[in-house]
């Protein structure tokens, strides 16, 4: 894990505390020392503070996007719109809220984890009473020019592949395994980001946003006051 954080204190406790949880920390004190670790070696989440010295942590997401698909999880100390837009536009994941409790940043991560791996059931594991909803492991799912491979976790849009973040991807599942049912924003924050508690419904809305990008604009069509619904 790659925590950039330019405040010694909460650096180092973070860094402590994540520790105790396992984690292996490797951190840094401002953007420009952030970038030049991750370009030289692989994590598997980073965690970057928003307000940052020299390149700061939004302007740190854009540069990370460039070449990479790995969690990203903003920590602003204002909590403001502007930032948590910003993050979100920039590619991160999540954010949360300085300061934040261990035990709730634990829990992002652990999340952003969860996104980014998507680990098979343990050999001998029961099976479930009941399949659930949704396309089986496996599956090919078409949605006109759109091509969805459950099982290799790629998509393609007319024939070329399409580069998605871990939570762009499983947003983006959670619709195709309801093709033209209306999702609530509250669904969403509980099935794909993990929210055990009311969330801020603004990390679907930019999410949304980056997968229109990515997908064209009318792919998920927004139902006013309910939620979005993937177009079948």
């Amino acid at each position: 894990m790659l925590l950039v954080e330019d405040d010694d204190l909460m650096r180092r406790s973070f860094a402590l505390a994540l520790e105790r949880y396992g984690y292996r920390v490797q951190a840094a004190a401002d953007g420009l020392a952030g970038l030049e670790l991750f370009r030289a070696e692989p994590f598997d989440v980073l965690v970057l503070d928003v307000m940052l010295p020299g390149l700061d942590g939004i302007g740190l997401c854009r540069r990370i996007r460039e070449t990479s698909l790995v969690p990203v999880l903003m920590m602003s100390a204002r909590g403001d719109g502007l930032d948590v837009v910003a993050g979100l536009e920039a590619g991160a994941d999540d954010y949360v809220v300085k300061p934040v409790e261990t035990y709730v940043l634990v829990a992002r991560i652990r999340s952003l984890l969860r996104r980014a791996t998507y680990p098979p059931a343990p050999a001998g594991a029961p099976a479930p009473a009941a399949p659930a909803p949704g396309p089986a492991a496996g599956d090919v799912l078409a949605f006109g020019d759109l091509s969805i491979d459950t099982a290799g976790m790629e998509v393609t849009l007319a024939g070329s592949p399409v580069a998605l973040t871990p939570t762009e991807l499983k947003l983006l599942l959670e619709f195709a395994a309801h093709p033209g049912v209306v999702l609530e924003r509250h669904t969403l924050l509980r099935d794909v980001w993990d929210y055990g508690w009311d969330g801020d419904s603004r990390v679907v809305d930019l999410c949304v946003q980056r997968l229109r990008r990515k997908l064209g604009k009318d792919r998920i069509e927004t139902v006013r006051g309910f939620g979005y619904k993937l177009r079948r």
